[in-house]
């Protein structure tokens, strides 16, 4: 009876249909593993939020009087002009949150018990992808709720709103990926902790604070061509932000933010989902 039993559940798991349910809800539980971990030491939460906070605070009152982005003077519109750009870095840095999540389960254990265990191979990536969409989510609302409070609005519709909040999800969802990968490859905690020298020059080499064209000209390109630089212009061109858009654009990517906002991503998790995939299969055991 067992022979059959397990003779049957091997047809089922060689169907294309079987084989996609059971690779859902092995992700659905990796989804709710992670969402347990944070109801129990909701400190983690907390900490990780602090930093976008406080950079919030610290760029716009302590160095937003100092940036003229509109040509009205030092200062005027720098809060509508800086939080779209926040909100994208916020996005950005996210990654280094994941990177160092899956480092820490690796050292406790948690993924040669993952490997051991029937289930999909692809589960432990997209959970992952799925927790920390909602868990960013969950950071840009704060975050919005902050920008509200200190005189920020939207100036554009319901509906552009809505697909600027989309499109900074997006962002987040691809560099997930980058995270996961990155945690899969490092060895310890230590070495994670130290990731933020790759997420400096993603979030502030770009428009997030300046517009590239205020920079010098190799530094302005590269700045223009960095996709945090796209999301966040997508955004502002989606918030109507004034200033946003005005001017003949230096760079290509700068005529088309949107474009740019929808592709980067695509190309980010066309690299990332195969290699954080194939790092996972690959653990050592």
């Amino acid at each position: 009876m067992t022979a059959t039993t397990s003779s049957a559940l091997e047809g089922i798991a060689d169907t294309p249909g079987s084989r996609m349910i059971w690779a859902l809800r092995d992700c659905r539980t990796i989804v709710l593993q992670e969402f347990t971990h944070i109801y129990r030491q909701p400190g983690t939460f907390a900490w990780q939020l602090g930093m976008p906070v406080v950079m919030v605070l610290m760029f716009v009152y302590v160095f937003g009087s100092a940036m003229d982005v509109t040509g009205q003077g030092a200062g005027e519109g720098y809060v509508d002009y800086a939080m779209p750009g926040m909100f994208a870095m916020t996005m950005a840095f996210g990654f280094m949150n994941t990177a160092f999540e899956v480092v820490l389960k690796k050292e406790k254990g948690f993924m040669d018990r993952f490997r051991s265990m029937p289930m999909a191979s692809s589960a432990v990536v997209t959970g992952r992808g799925v927790a920390d969409v909602i868990h960013a989510a969950v950071d840009l609302a704060i975050i919005a709720g902050l920008a509200l409070a200190i005189g920020w609005r939207s100036g554009g519709g319901l509906m552009e709103t809505l697909a600027a909040f989309g499109l900074l999800l997006w962002l987040r969802l691809a560099l997930i990926f980058v995270g996961i990968y990155l945690g899969l490859l490092i060895r310890t905690t230590e070495v994670a902790g130290s990731l933020f020298a790759v997420a400096f020059p993603l979030g502030f080499i770009s428009s997030v604070f300046a517009p590239p064209e205020m920079m010098p000209g190799w530094l302005g390109a590269v700045a223009a061509w960095n996709p945090v630089s796209s999301t966040a212009n997508a955004i502002r061109e989606l918030f109507a932000t004034p200033g946003a858009g005005l001017g003949e654009p230096s760079y290509w990517i700068d005529g088309h933010p949107i474009a740019g906002a929808l592709i980067w991503p695509l190309v980010i998790m066309a690299v990332f989902v195969p290699l954080a995939v194939r790092q996972f299969q690959n653990l050592s055991r």
